[in-house]
C-alpha cells in the first residue's frame, strides 16, 4: 500500500513570518555568543574605582581574554564574580589559604544559563589587579608594599591612603590575583574577602565609550 505524502501549503505571509522568527533567533544566539566570549558593554554602578572610573560611565569589557585563558597582569582593571561572602566572619578567615569564598553553584541548565550567560542574578565587581600569584602583598602605615618594595600607584587620587583590613600581609595563592579599588576608603576588595581565583574573572575593562569626552582605552 502506498501512502501519499501530505502536501502542506504555507501562505506567503506565514512563510515571511517564519523567516523573520528564524532571523531573530539567529541574531539573539549570535549576540549572546559575542557577549559571553568576546565582549559586552556595561555601566559603572559603584564608586569603588573613583576617580579612574565614575558611576554612570559606560564601558566595553574584553571577554576574549577569558575565552583564550589569557593572562592578567598587575595594573589591569578587571570584572569578576562577586564573592559569596564580601565580609568574612572570624571563623571564615584563613590566612593559610586567603582565597575569596564562592559557595553558590547554580544547578540545572536553565539556572546556569541565566546566571553565567544572561547574568540576571549575578553580581560582579570592578577592581584593579594589584598582585598576581606568588607575590607578597603587605599593607602598612597607609602604603602598599609589593615583594618588599613600596608600590607606585599613580592612579590614586592625591591624599588617598590604603588601610589594612583582614588580609594585609599575605602571599597570593597559585591561580589567584589580589585586587583593590582605586577609591580605597570606599572599596570592599581582597583586603576584606581574599584573593580572586582566575576562573572567577569575567573580563578586562577595555574601552570607556561614555561620556564622549572621556572616550578611549582604560589605563
Amino acid at each position: 500500500m502506498k501512502f501519499k505524502k501530505p502536501n502542506i501549503n504555507i501562505s506567503p505571509r506565514a512563510k515571511n513570518i517564519l523567516e523573520w522568527i528564524y532571523c531573530i533567533v539567529i541574531a539573539i544566539v549570535l549576540a549572546l555568543l559575542f557577549r559571553y566570549y568576546i565582549g559586552t558593554p556595561t555601566v559603572v554602578q559603584q564608586p569603588s574605582m573613583y576617580s579612574t572610573l565614575e558611576e554612570g560611565q559606560r564601558l566595553i569589557l574584553n571577554r576574549w581574554v577569558r575565552t583564550v585563558n589569557g593572562k592578567y597582569n598587575r595594573g589591569d582593571i578587571i570584572t569578576f564574580e562577586a564573592p559569596s561572602e564580601p565580609i568574612l566572619s572570624a571563623y571564615e578567615i584563613n590566612y593559610d589559604n586567603p582565597v575569596a569564598i564562592y559557595d553558590y553553584n547554580p544547578q540545572g541548565l536553565f539556572e546556569k544559563f541565566t546566571y553565567y550567560v544572561l547574568e540576571f542574578t549575578k553580581t560582579s565587581y570592578i577592581k584593579r589587579v594589584i598582585a598576581v600569584e606568588g607575590d607578597h602583598i603587605k599593607i602598612e602605615d597607609g602604603k602598599v608594599y609589593l615583594n618588599g618594595e613600596e608600590l607606585d600607584e599613580p592612579y590614586l587620587r592625591e591624599g588617598i591612603t590604603t588601610s589594612g583590613e583582614i588580609y594585609n600581609d599575605i602571599i597570593v595563592p597559585e591561580g589567584c590575583v589580589f585586587v583593590m579599588g582605586d577609591n580605597r576608603p570606599h572599596s570592599t576588595d581582597s583586603r576584606s574577602f581574599g584573593c580572586i581565583p582566575i576562573e572567577r574573572i569575567e573580563s578586562k575593562v577595555w574601552i570607556r565609550f561614555w561620556p564622549l569626552n572621556k572616550f578611549g582605552t582604560i589605563d
